[in-house]
């Protein structure tokens, strides 16, 4: 979802990526593939250490329950499935040289994974240039773009365009005062470009915006410039432990008292971190709420089986998109009857699914995920009926081509 590079280092270029990691590849002493020649092998590459490695963790033991539904109905035309998780350590270069041993090594017949803007992007390039089917589920515009896209991309996670566009809608009004603290480097820079261009339409006023760096370890002295900007609402895009502590901080300075703080997504696990009285009223976007189970019965199914495997527990949003990435995957690959590229391109292009939040499907000209955005306000100590009992959903916008740019405007033929 979001890229480590800070906006004072320069990222290293494509090649330089794919050079490096091939390099690495090429030095090492691989021993032959362990594997046998008819499991079906999905790599999953994504960062089980550093910052977001919470919600890793839980795309991983989500995408594990989706191969497990899959095993226990016979696999992919009578094949078992194999999970391949690799630890890509949040970094570009990591990713790409993981991802190549994943394809060289492991030969993996597809690739899911990655939970960072810039990674997502490096393991894109690997997998389109070897002819490999990768089903992204970390959110990113630039992946549906046409510079970056191939037949063999597929994006499930939501993309900053439809998710801020959602979450104005239900926060932002004419004449409202918007200031915004942003992270920079690629995820804050698409979700602040996503709400500014939803503020446009909306009649809302910018009233100023922070840049903040990655893992800034104090948000303290921002507070006192936001607080000066006089805003209705204060807009924080970040994502992992930067969305827990800098709420934490606004809260702290007073800053909710005359000002509703607003997020793009509103993340499960960081709002356990902190506990409910730092996130009360905080409102944001998610691709997921166990909640939903309520009216949803392939969200009941999905939570089920969740809690039946791991004690009890309900699955978080980012854990969701292991599971309907993997899942969507899986299904084109038994709609296909096997892992032929083609065939399997060709299924996903065609797949309607509803596997956890009702009916999601890839649009042809991007391969992005229709999907519906959930709108949710973190419930107050007193509301709540339980530790998992987080939020309010206040609306679902539903899947539509609608919420998302238009096929031209990303650079594909009219």
């Amino acid at each position: 979802m979001t890229t480590m590079i800070n906006s004072r280092f320069p990222s290293p270029s494509r090649r330089t990526v794919l050079m490096a990691a091939g390099a690495s590849l090429v030095a090492a002493p691989w021993v032959a593939n362990a594997q046998g020649a008819d499991t079906v092998r999905i790599g999953f590459p994504t960062p089980l250490t550093g910052p977001f490695a919470a919600e890793a963790r839980d795309q991983v033991r989500s995408a594990e329950l989706a191969v497990k539904l899959i095993n226990d109905k016979g696999g992919v035309a009578g094949r078992k499935v194999e999970l391949l998780v690799r630890d890509d350590k949040l970094n570009a270069g990591e990713a790409a040289t993981r991802t190549l041993e994943l394809i060289e090594k492991d030969k993996a017949h597809a690739i899911v994974g990655a939970l960072s803007s810039a990674v997502q992007l490096a393991v894109n390039e690997v997998t389109r240039a070897r002819g490999v089917i990768y089903v992204s589920i970390s959110q990113s515009d630039t992946i549906n773009e046409v510079k970056d896209f191939s037949r063999f991309t597929f994006h499930e996670a939501l993309n900053p365009h439809m998710t801020t566009a959602a979450v104005a809608k239900h926060t932002f009004k004419r004449g409202s005062k918007v200031a915004y603290l942003v992270a920079d480097y690629a995820y804050g820079h698409e979700m602040l470009r996503g709400f500014k261009r939803a503020q446009a339409a909306l009649g809302a006023e910018s009233v100023g915006e922070i840049l903040h760096p990655f893992g800034a370890p104090d948000y303290s002295t921002f507070m006192p410039r936001l607080r000066a900007m006089r805003p209705d609402i204060l807009c924080i895009a970040n994502f992992g432990r930067d969305q827990a502590n800098s709420i934490k901080q606004a809260v702290d300075f007073g800053m909710n008292r005359n000002a509703r703080i607003v997020v793009p997504v509103l993340l499960h696990n960081q709002r356990l971190a902190i506990g409910p009285d730092a996130f009360a009223g905080v409102v944001g976007g998610a691709n997921y709420y166990w909640g939903l189970e309520q009216s949803i019965p392939s969200a009941k199914a999905f939570n089920d089986a969740f809690r039946a495997a791991h004690g009890g527990a309900v699955p978080t949003d980012y854990g969701a998109y292991g599971f309907t990435g993997v899942y969507s995957l899986l299904l084109a690959m038994q709609a296909a009857g096997g892992t032929d590229t083609d065939k399997v391109v060709a299924a996903l292009e065609e797949l309607k699914y509803d596997v956890a939040k009702g009916a999601q499907s890839y649009r042809k000209c991007d391969h992005q995920s229709m999907q519906s955005v959930l709108v949710l306000e973190s419930k107050k100590r007193a509301d709540m009926k339980g530790d998992a009992d987080l939020f309010n959903v206040l609306a679902t916008e539903p899947a539509s081509e609608t919420m998302l740019r238009t096929c031209s405007e990303l650079g594909f033929p009219a």
